[in-house]
């Protein structure tokens, strides 16, 4: 997410934010694939997930939902869709988590709002979608 965020927010190039975060926050060799596979997936599939983003934020604009609150959407929709090893209540709580982290007191809410709305239409479902479990390493994506 951090990555996503000063890519959009800063401007700079990718290959420089990667290497630079990748330093910084100093990311185990172990998830460094997983770190680098979701910011090019995102970056690659940013239009369909930010049509998603926007189809399901009512009365938003894309541009007014918050930098980090997006970013962290995009990062929990793109785990949903193209990332089958990571189970779809982990990457909504992760998000929730993160958005309560990093952004508003009301982000986490807003968060878990989208997610569940994506979710409950993709399986016709209404139940709440929330799981126990974290990973500390989507906050560098």
């Amino acid at each position: 997410m951090k990555i996503l965020f000063q890519i959009e927010v800063g401007h700079r190039p990718l290959a420089e934010v990667m290497e630079t975060t990748v330093e910084a926050v100093a990311i185990p060799e172990e998830e460094k694939e997983y770190v680098e596979g979701v910011v090019h997936g995102v970056l690659d599939h940013q239009e369909a997930l930010d049509s998603i983003i926007g189809d399901l934020a009512s009365g938003w604009k894309l541009e007014r939902i918050a930098n980090v609150d997006r970013n962290i959407l995009r990062v929990a929709l793109y785990e949903i869709q193209h990332r089958g090893d990571i189970p779809s209540s982990v990457s909504v709580n992760e998000a929730v988590e993160m958005a309560k982290k990093y952004s508003t007191a009301e982000s986490g809410k807003f968060v878990n709002g989208i997610l569940g709305s994506y979710l409950r239409s993709r399986t016709g479902s209404t139940q709440e979608v929330q799981a126990p479990q974290t990973r500390q390493d989507e906050a560098a994506a």
